[in-house]
C-alpha cells in the first residue's frame, strides 16, 4: 500500500512540476535595437516586425513572452547559459551556427543592401581596397562583407546603432546592412543611396532565411514553436503583421 502510496504522490508532482514549467514565461533573448524587426518604444516596451510575430507565437502556445535584451556579441552564449529559452533576433539560419544550436524552420528572409553617400563614387564591383566599409559584428553581412572584400578597411561595431551613427558622422565611406534597417536609419535622408542590388545570397553565407534558436536538447519545444507559427501563417496573422512594418 505504501509502495501504491508513494507512486501515486511521485506522478501527481510529477504532474505538477511538468503543468508548472509549461506556465512558466518564455523568455527570449534578443538584441536591439535592429529596426523595423526588433526595438524600443518611448516607454521602453520592446516591439517590432519579429517581436510582434513570435509574441503571437507565444500566444498560440498558450505561454506569456518575456523578452530579455543581449548585445549580439554575446547572444548564444547567453542562450546556452538558460539565460533565456530561445533567440529571437533575426537570425539566419547558417551552417556554422547549427553546430552550436538547433534552428525553427525559417519564417522570413532579410535582403542587405550597400549604402553610400550620394556624392561618393565607389563602385563596389570594383577595388575596394582600404575604403572604409561599416558592418554588425558577427553578422551574416561582416561574414559577407569579410569573404568578399577582405582588403577593404572594415569597421565592425557591437550594434547596428553605432554603425549608422558613424556613417553619418562620415567616418564611413559605405555600410552593409540589413535593406529594412538601412530604410528606418538612411535611406529616408538625402545623403545617402542605395548603390547595387539587394543581397540574399550566397546560402553558404545566408542560410535559408530567419529562424529562432534554441539549445538542441529543446526538441519539444522547438515543435511547438514550428507548429504555432504555421498557424499564424496559415491564419492570416502572419501577412497582417507583416502588412503593417512593410506596405
Amino acid at each position: 500500500m505504501r509502495q501504491v502510496t508513494c507512486c501515486l504522490v511521485f506522478t501527481t508532482v510529477l504532474i505538477s512540476c511538468l503543468a508548472h514549467a509549461d506556465s512558466k514565461p518564455l523568455r527570449i533573448g534578443v538584441d536591439v535595437p535592429y529596426a523595423p524587426y526588433q526595438y524600443k518604444e518611448p516607454d521602453g516596451t520592446i516591439t517590432g516586425f519579429e517581436v510582434e510575430l513570435v509574441n503571437a507565437a507565444c500566444e498560440r502556445m498558450q505561454r506569456e513572452c518575456e523578452w530579455v535584451e543581449q548585445g549580439w556579441d554575446g547572444i548564444i552564449p547567453g542562450l546556452m547559459a538558460r539565460k533565456y529559452d530561445l533567440i529571437a533576433s533575426a537570425m539566419n539560419i547558417t551552417e556554422e551556427r547549427s553546430r552550436q544550436v538547433s534552428f525553427s524552420a525559417p519564417y522570413y528572409q532579410v535582403p542587405s543592401v550597400w549604402v553610400k553617400n550620394v556624392n561618393n563614387e565607389y563602385d563596389i564591383e570594383g577595388d575596394l581596397a582600404d575604403v572604409a566599409i561599416g558592418v554588425q559584428q558577427a553578422t551574416i553581412q561582416d561574414e559577407y562583407v569579410t569573404t568578399y572584400y577582405p582588403d577593404a578597411d572594415i569597421h565592425r561595431y557591437g550594434d547596428s546603432g553605432s554603425v549608422v551613427t558613424d556613417m553619418h558622422a562620415e567616418r564611413l565611406d559605405l555600410v552593409f546592412t540589413a535593406y529594412s534597417l538601412a530604410q528606418e536609419t538612411m535611406l529616408q535622408d538625402e545623403r545617402f543611396i542605395q548603390t547595387g542590388d539587394l543581397i540574399t545570397g550566397p546560402e553558404s553565407i545566408y542560410g535559408p532565411g530567419i529562424g529562432a534558436a534554441f539549445r538542441p536538447r529543446d526538441e519539444a519545444l522547438i515543435e511547438a514553436f514550428d507548429k504555432a507559427m504555421q498557424e499564424i501563417k496559415e491564419d492570416g496573422t502572419f501577412d497582417k503583421i507583416y502588412n503593417d512594418y512593410f506596405e
